[in-house]
């Protein structure tokens, strides 16, 4: 084991140790090791911020070894460049998000992944597959060590079957519950917004997270975190009275992100 992630050492006997640095359109980035390899998923926060947001949690940059990115959003790729240069860090991305995004030679390193296959970052094993939102190529991922594995869907249109087919058996899902639909119809958002939310290639209400959730169930799900929630159009004591009603057959500990500070470091056994 590497003599960083001295924080992540201290809790002995897990797999996966995941914290949420930020969720929501401000800025999107998560922090997801097993101990021995950091990845930075989405680099949304500014380079400063995203530094102060690890050491807030006992962090340091100096864990990551990889940036992984879902889709090409300013608000999900605002540092890469600079946290790819000042860290040396590889930036794994599809080829659509590559060409999108711009990157071009202001990066350390570009690897590039293909929607559906999965691939090895050290020895997490990462599975990015297909999602509904208005960029390039959107991805979501499920990632594994071990007998532990994530799912993370955070910008997403319409539920799937291949969706719900990469996400079954996660013990920890990070999911998109991003708006109340009548906070959003009453709220202040110009028609053509509240329109683009709500089609397929925007983002997911609370009762559509709730139906995905009922069909995502199982035993061994131990956490689920409720991710990019708006600040306008929805509150965690809604997201969380909804969604607390999809479970019959386990009882997940839940969680809502925020986009103001980092989570609790979540470790998986």
């Amino acid at each position: 084991m590497k003599l960083k992630l001295q924080r992540l050492r201290q809790c002995a006997d897990y797999n996966l140790a995941v914290c949420v640095l930020a969720s929501g359109s401000r800025g999107n980035a998560i922090f997801i090791s097993d101990g021995v390899t950091g990845i930075l998923l989405d680099a949304g926060l500014s380079a400063t911020e995203t530094k102060r947001r690890l050491k807030s949690r006992g962090l340091s940059p100096n864990d990551l070894d990889a940036i992984l990115l879902s889709h090409e959003h300013s608000d999900h790729i605002q540092s890469v460049g600079v946290l790819s240069r000042q860290l040396k860090l590889p930036i794994y991305l599809s080829r659509k998000i590559k060409k999108r995004a711009r990157l071009g030679n202001s990066v350390h390193e570009i690897r590039t992944f293909q929607c559906g296959v999965p691939f090895h970052i050290n020895n997490l094993t990462v599975h990015p597959f297909a999602v509904s939102h208005d960029a390039a190529d959107p991805v979501g991922f499920t990632i594994g060590q071990n007998s532990s594995r994530i799912g993370v869907a955070t910008d997403l249109g319409i539920i799937t079957p291949q969706l719900k087919d990469h996400l079954q058996d996660c013990h920890l899902l990070i999911l998109e519950a991003n708006h109340d639909p009548e906070m959003l119809l009453n709220g202040p958002y110009p028609w053509p917004l509240k329109q683009r939310i709500q089609s397929r290639r925007g983002h997911l209400s609370n009762e559509q997270s709730k139906s995905l959730l009922k069909e995502l169930q199982h035993r061994g799900l131990e956490h689920v975190i409720l991710a990019h929630l708006s600040e306008t159009n929805n509150s965690p004591q809604k997201v969380l009275a909804e969604i607390s009603r999809a479970f019959s057959r386990c009882k997940p500990r839940l969680t809502v992100a925020s986009q103001h500070r980092s989570s609790e470091i979540i470790y998986l056994k």
